[in-house]
């Protein structure tokens, strides 16, 4: 009898196994196709792909700290705020080139850390000797090298390619070290404009606004040594570093010297795209700080704007961003005469490498309301007073995420009002490059999925835009709503 009984529950057990095996299988299966599958453009994949579209722009204790500067104070390097004093294990924090044992200096900071994913610093005191023909630091007090790369961009290795590396030593024992043959009584900062200098975003981004942060505390009193110096560009903004130090820029690559200091410093500090953070900050400046240095540099008269212009008694000026090269405009012309029909004094420039950078400064510090398609020249919003208008034209695509970093989330900082001008298909010359069923057309997010190369060349790289004037027209009164009233 028990065998019988036992012979009818074996089948069943060996069903039920089946079942819950099955059932395990497929929870497994769905996971794999919900990751792979059903996961959204802005969750991990945005990320990576935002790094690769910023890469592509072409977007302790205190008796170990360094001796400070009179009335420079302390900066808060910690990515989320913390207290630099905080910061007692480096190996988390040190880039690859600063990896190797030792060279903690006790507990507090080692000579080199990350004062973010995008930046590094060395920060050193004693005998320093610069001898930068030979990219070499000599430096008193520590007991092992240091390599670093002084440009805020270390998540992308296709501009560190083009930043040289200088390597921080401890002065020689078994020789001389390098005689002095010129001596500096105040710090030096040293920084680089390799990568991708020379974009005007980048600029901002990755070399001004970063050196803001981390050398306006010193007053003026702070020696700037410049690796990878192009003469032109130091020309360009010689104004806005002249509000920063009171001395000529060294071609530290190329001359021939061997600078002394009592302090160096290497690296600047990069809190966020086109900002600062002011928890951070030392004297806890922010990006207004830097417009205002900015205005002081380029001797620019306007504070705020107003719908009665300059003068508070005309009309707001229009200032229309011309493109030559894809994303142009193809009804500029019309867009201008919309504008004056709504009630504005229309201007359209078109700024590139060799703009009279005063020049362009004071015509965007002139405008109340600024349009232009996604695009360096935005960069020029640094200028705008305080009140104006911004209106970005965001390319068909999906590239709502991309427009926000670069222009839309600084704006508000900025203290400038935002406004984007999404692209219709119908207004997009993609319309006509592409058949109605392709990809590029009915699934942006699948080419995003692609890579930055992809989007990058179908959405960027061969668009240009037919503004509805209609639609247009709207977004103007809506912009001259935004402008404060003539005082």
């Amino acid at each position: 009898m028990k065998s019988s009984l036992r012979s009818r529950q074996e089948p069943r057990r060996v069903s039920n196994g089946v079942i819950i095996g099955a059932m395990l299988l497929s929870l497994c299966v769905l996971s794999i196709v919900k990751a792979r599958y059903c996961a959204t453009p802005f969750g991990k994949a945005e990320d990576q792909l935002q790094e690769q579209m910023n890469s592509s722009i072409r977007m302790e204790p205190e008796e170990s700290s360094p001796a400070r500067t009179p009335g420079e104070e302390e900066e808060d390097d910690g990515e989320n705020g913390a207290s630099a004093t905080t910061t007692t294990a480096p190996a988390v924090t040190k880039t690859p080139a600063a990896v190797a044992a030792g060279g903690n200096r006790g507990k507090g900071k080692p000579t080199c850390y990350m004062t973010s994913k995008r930046s590094e610093r060395c920060d050193a005191s004693g005998d320093i000797r610069v001898d930068g023909n030979r990219s070499t630091i000599y430096v008193s007090g520590i007991d092992r090298e240091w390599k670093t790369k002084p440009y805020a961009r270390y998540h992308d290795p296709v501009a560190m390619a083009h930043v040289r590396e200088y390597t921080l030593k401890p002065l020689p024992e078994a020789a001389p070290a390098p005689a002095c043959t010129r001596n500096h009584s105040v710090p030096g900062f040293l920084f680089s404009n390799g990568g991708f200098s020379g974009n005007l975003y980048h600029d901002y981004t990755d070399v001004l606004v970063p050196l803001f942060i981390s050398t306006h505390q010193f007053r003026g009193r702070v020696q700037f040594l410049l690796s990878g110096m192009k003469p032109w560009w130091v020309a360009k903004f010689t104004p806005f570093f002249r509000q920063l130090t009171r001395y000529d820029v060294i071609d530290v690559d190329n001359d021939q010297e061997v600078h002394c200091f009592p302090r160096i410093v290497v690296g600047a500090t990069f809190h966020k795209d086109m900002g600062v953070d002011p928890r951070r900050s030392p004297g806890h400046v922010s990006v207004v700080d830097f417009k205002r240095a900015l205005r002081r540099a380029f001797g620019l008269p306007r504070e705020a704007a107003s719908r009665g212009g300059a003068t508070g008694r005309g009309k707001p000026r229009l200032l229309i961003i011309s493109r030559r090269g894809s994303r142009r405009f193809l009804n500029e012309r019309e867009m201008a005469r919309a504008a004056a029909g709504a009630g504005f004094e229309v201007r359209v420039a078109e700024p590139d490498q060799h703009t009279d950078t005063a020049a362009f400064a004071a015509l965007v510090n002139s405008a109340d309301v600024m349009v232009g398609v996604h695009g360096a020249g935005l960069t020029n919003m640094v200028f705008l007073p305080r009140g104006a208008v911004l209106v970005q034209v965001v390319p068909f695509g999906g590239l709502e995420w991309l427009t926000g970093v670069t222009f839309k989330d600084p704006a508000a900082d900025m203290e400038v009002s935002y406004m984007g001008y999404d692209v219709t298909l119908e207004e997009s010359s993609l319309i006509d490059q592409y058949p109605r069923n392709h990809q590029v057309l009915t699934d942006p997010y699948a080419v995003h999925k692609q890579g930055w190369d992809a989007l990058k060349a179908a959405y960027l790289d061969k668009q240009n835009i037919r503004m509805d004037l209609d639609r247009f027209r709207a977004t103007l009164r809506e912009a001259m709503s935004r402008l404060p009233p003539a005082p």
